[in-house]
């Protein structure tokens, strides 16, 4: 379990926050993480102090066919392929190409950093998705072993998730027999709101299965960090927020030791 993808199809739940800010906790475990931002909307690549043109951006890479030129160091042992609004057409461009749910997987597949595969040379990759369910989000779900959801706890998060399950369900059966549910993450928790609790508990009954017992707290920091272009993890380190993705990183990983050693 090593490519996972970051999605939900409504906007605003958390989705980039977690994939960012997971992927640096886990650097802080000693791990090498590489972050495909794969969202037009690039906020990945701007959460992470990155801007970059279309020349320097994961759309090259696929006209290219290669990823090296590329890739960024913005943090220490966190990478970052990044995005461009040009991203934006690519849907369209895609119709004419040949195999088009699987760009992304080859990518992947050939990409090489410092002459080693991609897939040798980091730990994990996590790909940030658009908050959409269109030809980009097929790509990243082809090219993943695994699917994390961040969930905002707030009722409408929860209406569109059992689409995106389908979804999810639907592409493992078509196109990638290898793809799972992951996680599930609750964001944007608030203890002393009775609605948390009760999103909380619906999505328990539901996907109890998948749900991260660690919850992200809703927090000024993490705007605020995200404005310096920082993960909330180097912004303020000690910040509650911060703590709770040091404390999903360990729940993460040992998750992922779980699914290894049940093969």
């Amino acid at each position: 379990m090593k490519v996972l993808a970051f999605i939900n199809q409504k906007g605003g739940v958390g989705k980039t926050t977690v994939c960012v800010n997971l992927a640096r906790a886990l650097t802080l475990e000693g791990f090498k993480v590489l972050v495909i931002d794969f969202d037009p909307q690039a906020n990945a690549s701007s959460g992470l102090g990155v801007r970059v043109k279309k020349q320097q951006s994961i759309y090259q890479a696929i006209i290219e066919e290669k990823v090296e030129p590329f890739i960024k160091q913005p943090f220490s042992g966190l990478y970052l392929l990044p995005s461009s609004i040009d991203l934006v057409g690519l849907e369209i461009e895609l119709v004419d190409y040949p195999q088009r749910e699987y760009v992304l997987r080859n990518l992947i597949e050939k990409g090489t950093y410092l002459q080693q595969p991609i897939k040798e040379f980091f730990d994990f990759i996590f790909i940030d998705s658009p908050p959409s369910l269109g030809l980009i989000t097929v790509n990243i779900l082809t090219a993943s072993q695994g699917v994390v959801i961040p969930l905002q706890c707030e009722y409408y998060a929860l209406e569109g998730l059992s689409l995106l399950v389908r979804t999810i369900k639907g592409i493992k059966k078509s196109l990638n027999p290898e793809l799972m549910l992951f996680g599930l993450v609750l964001t944007m928790y608030d203890g002393r709101n009775r609605l948390s609790h009760e999103v909380a508990e619906e999505a328990e009954k539901h996907f109890k299965w998948i749900i991260f017992k660690t919850r992200i707290p809703r927090s000024v920091k993490v705007s605020e960090a995200q404005s310096f272009g920082k993960p909330v993890i180097d912004y303020d380190r000690q910040n509650r927020v911060s703590l709770a993705f040091k404390e999903l990183s360990l729940e993460f990983l040992d998750r992922i030791r779980e699914r290894q050693t049940l093969g």
